[in-house]
């Protein structure tokens, strides 16, 4: 139904939070800006001089509050001149586990969290 919110399509609320992201490939690394977060993914914003690669395998480490380190290995799922759109594809329990608290603490919605959690399987 595309009369339905955007926030109701998403199987996976975004929680806005400020902090720094380091996206890293084999070859190259740059600094990035966090916008927002999912259990799922990232918005980031589109470093000056990064060639996106949807083909290319990330890993990104993001900072916030007061050095709060969530790593993990990523796939670019869509991009444009201003934003990269990553989907997770490994990360660790303790980066995991620190997503799930900076997301519980930051949502205006929490009790959506373990439904988004028994979705990841």
């Amino acid at each position: 139904n595309t009369s339905q919110p955007h926030l109701e399509r998403r199987r996976f609320q975004r929680v806005i939070l400020e902090g720094s992201a380091r996206i890293y490939t084999q070859q190259q690394s740059w600094p990035s800006r966090l916008l927002d977060i999912s259990l799922k993914g990232l918005l980031v914003s589109h470093p000056q001089d990064c060639q996106a690669d949807t083909q290319a395998c990330y890993r990104i480490d993001l900072r916030v509050h007061d050095g709060i380190v969530v790593s993990m290995g990523a796939t670019l799922t869509r991009f444009d001149d201003q934003c990269l759109v990553f989907s997770w594809n490994h990360i660790d329990l303790d980066s995991f586990s620190r997503l799930k608290r900076l997301i519980e603490l930051h949502s205006s919605h929490p009790d959506l969290l373990n439904r988004e959690l028994s979705m990841l399987g």
